[in-house]
Formats: C-alpha cells, sequence, structure tokens
C-alpha cells in the first residue's frame, strides 16, 4: 500500500467541523458520566478510601492487578503510591502484580492464567493489606480469582468494574462500578477515581488537600 493509497481512506464527507463536533459530543459524554458516577458514589468512595488509610497506617502493602488497559490503571495506582505526583508526600508500599513477565507466562503455560494474580497474592501478601483490582467488564477471571484469594487471606479487597459489574462485586469489600457500556468512559472514570482515592488516602492520613 503506498502513501497516496492510505490518505484515500480519509473521508472526505466529515468536515473538520463534523469531527469536532464529534469531539465536543465525547467530552461532554466523559464528563457527564463521572459527574454521575461520582454524584452516587462519593460517600462509598469515602469509606473505601478511610478503610485504605486505617490498614497503611498499620503498615498494608497495596497490590493493583489488573488486564490490558486496566493492567496500565493497576500499574499507574502503584507508581502513584511509590512515587507520589507531590513532593512533600510520602511515598507508601505498593506493588502491581503482572510486571513480572517470566511468573506470569510461566503460570498460564504450566497451571491456568485464571491463577496467575491469586498466587502472586499467596506468595507475598499477608493478612492486612490491600487488593485492589481493576477489570472493565468485571468478568475477568484472573482478577475476579485474586480477589476472592485476597478475601481469604484477610486482606482488604476493593474492586474497579464496569457495565453491571459482573463477578467483581461478589468477591470484594468495595466496589466501584461505572454503570456505562462504553469502555472509554469506563476506563476515563476509572483513573479519575484512582486520582481521587489516592489524594483522599493521603488527605485522611493528616497531608495539605492539595489537589
Amino acid at each position: 500500500m503506498t502513501l497516496a493509497d492510505s490518505s484515500a481512506k480519509v473521508r472526505p464527507d466529515l468536515s473538520d467541523a463534523d469531527v469536532a463536533a464529534k469531539i465536543v459530543r465525547q467530552a461532554h459524554e466523559a464528563a457527564q458520566t463521572k459527574e454521575e458516577f461520582f454524584a452516587q458514589q462519593a460517600q462509598k468512595i469515602a469509606a473505601c478510601c478511610r478503610a485504605m488509610a486505617a490498614r497503611i497506617d498499620q503498615g498494608a502493602t497495596v497490590y493493583c492487578f489488573g488486564n490490558g488497559g486496566s493492567f496500565s490503571d493497576a500499574l499507574h495506582m502503584a507508581v502513584e503510591f511509590t512515587h507520589p505526583i507531590f513532593e512533600k508526600r510520602p511515598a507508601l508500599p505498593a506493588v502491581c502484580l503482572g510486571t513480572d513477565s517470566a511468573h506470569l507466562t510461566a503460570v498460564g503455560n504450566d497451571q491456568d492464567f485464571s491463577l496467575a494474580f491469586a498466587q502472586q497474592l499467596r506468595i507475598f501478601a499477608k493478612r492486612g493489606d490491600i487488593a485492589m483490582g481493576f477489570s472493565t467488564s468485571g468478568k475477568s477471571a484472573n482478577v475476579t480469582r485474586g480477589l476472592q484469594a485476597a478475601r481469604e487471606m484477610g486482606l482488604l479487597t476493593i474492586g474497579y468494574a464496569g457495565k453491571d459489574g459482573g463477578r467483581l462485586p461478589a468477591a470484594c469489600d468495595h466496589c466501584f462500578v461505572v454503570p456505562s457500556f462504553s469502555i472509554p468512559r469506563i476506563q476515563e472514570t476509572q483513573e479519575t477515581l484512582l486520582h481521587i482515592m489516592w489524594d483522599m488516602i493521603h488527605v485522611l492520613r493528616g497531608e495539605e488537600d492539595v489537589l
């Protein structure tokens, strides 16, 4: 395929004004999804952040996990804790499971990929720690089994899901479901949620409210 062939695929019937209107529509949908979610969930988020802050004060480590884009959100959450975006805030212990590709592929090859996070939690986590599972659909088997294992071990379990929540609510002490069937809207809301939770945990531990 030549560059000219590729360029011919760009739709001539869509003007820049048409594209701009679609951009504004999506931005409005994203803002509306977030506003509705946080209006409904604010009290539950506050209770979860308080529970997390109390466990962290007692020495808990936060374990985050997910697949694909949700793995990126889990990694994002972990790095916010370990490398705070504000210099004056203390780093807190957090780990993103799944970054060890050798272990991940070994479990997937020799056992079952659905056991990947559960197995790591059973090796590294201890009673009193925190497990945070991210899933867009709420149906990821390895995330669900990870949260189930964490609950059996006495960890505080927190789930992030979309659509109808799938299997995650039954596996969690706290589960936040974005009631949308749009994957971008779900993930955008979850990313805002992780930033807000990170901030509130620090505020509840006595740090200045700077966001």
